[in-house]
């Protein structure tokens, strides 16, 4: 565990080492290692017969899992807003144009074509899954049992860090917001974490989740499918694991699908709660469209701290 965390803070450092220079290989660079890691999961996935004999049941404890989960996290970002009141949180929210001026990775694409391309990077994902326990049927158990996902991992952790030491609007745009507004990570990680908290008594001895540690752990991902699932394999196992990616790819689903429903029912708040650690990134336009550009700010804003809590809270919950 330290091990990853000093990682990621050195490749914190060495993004700010970087500052100013460009580093567009970073994202791509990335990706390709998410698609591998989550192909090293599936190929450890399908080649334990408890996993791969078991997915349907395994589908239907990520369900529970996730909407207990997001209802949490509705629940509490609608109390938030209510304590902030809408008048206060409208007039103190940046304006149009400064998010306009920082508008994140995904802000100025037109919502129906964000969306689909958020929906085929998530079908991407599901595909090296898949590819990978296919695979893993007739992959030699040696290579199933090598530490290479670990190393893998650590070339994640240090990428993501390079690129949040390399953000130089990162600051700036958190400073603009109104201090209330903090709280709303806070509301979604407590109505998450207490939503699969309560989820714990539905799951029998024999369900992949033994525990409330295991509900925490899963619930702890915020939709973050990759990285959550990959430290679960790597300090649950497999099972666990699968549980996870269904789940939190589960919750970004919902999120690009009923934004705009859940903003009208509970509030713009509650909109990007849902969208848990994706809100920086591939769920950002169809909030923005859901609860009105002055929530662009606030919702990368709530990516960022969700996003850097996943790696820390997976762990603990892990750890338990």
């Amino acid at each position: 565990m330290l091990v990853v965390f000093a990682v990621l803070f050195g490749g914190i450092l060495t993004g700010r080492l970087l500052y100013g220079r460009r580093l567009s290989f970073v994202q791509p660079l990335i990706t390709g290692i998410i698609w591998l890691l989550l192909f090293l999961l599936g190929l450890e996935a399908g080649s334990d017969p408890a996993v791969a004999g078991g997915l349907a049941t395994l589908g239907a404890t990520a369900f529970v899992l996730f909407a207990f989960s997001v209802a949490g996290s509705i629940f509490a970002a609608w109390g938030v807003g209510r304590w902030i009141g809408a008048g206060a949180s409208s007039s103190r929210l940046p304006q149009q144009g400064t998010a306009a001026d920082h508008p994140g990775p995904a802000a100025d694409r037109e919502p129906s074509e964000s969306t689909w391309k958020a929906l085929r990077g998530s079908l991407t994902i599901v595909a090296f899954f898949a590819v990978g326990c296919a695979a893993g049927f007739w992959a030699d158990p040696d290579l199933t049992d090598s530490r290479v996902s670990s190393y893998v991992l650590y070339a994640l952790m240090f990428c993501v860090g390079v690129t949040l030491g390399n953000d130089r609007t990162l600051v700036e745009r958190v400073r603009q917001l109104d201090r209330r507004l903090a709280l709303l990570p806070v509301a979604t990680a407590v109505g998450t974490l207490g939503g699969a908290l309560l989820a714990t008594p539905f799951f029998g001895a024999d369900s992949a989740v033994t525990s409330a540690a295991d509900s925490l752990a899963v619930g702890a991902g915020f939709g973050y499918y990759s990285l959550s699932s990959i430290f679960i394999a790597d300090l649950r196992g497999a099972e666990l694991a699968t549980v996870a990616l269904l789940c939190n790819i589960l919750r970004e689903l919902f999120t690009l699908l009923a934004a705009p429903l859940v903003a009208r029912w509970f509030g713009p708040l509650a909109a990007i709660s849902i969208g848990g650690a994706t809100t920086f990134d591939t769920t950002l336009p169809i909030i923005t469209r859901a609860a009105g550009r002055p929530y662009a700010v606030v919702s990368i804003f709530h990516g960022c701290v969700m996003d850097f809590s996943v790696p820390f809270l997976v762990t603990f919950f892990c750890s338990l």
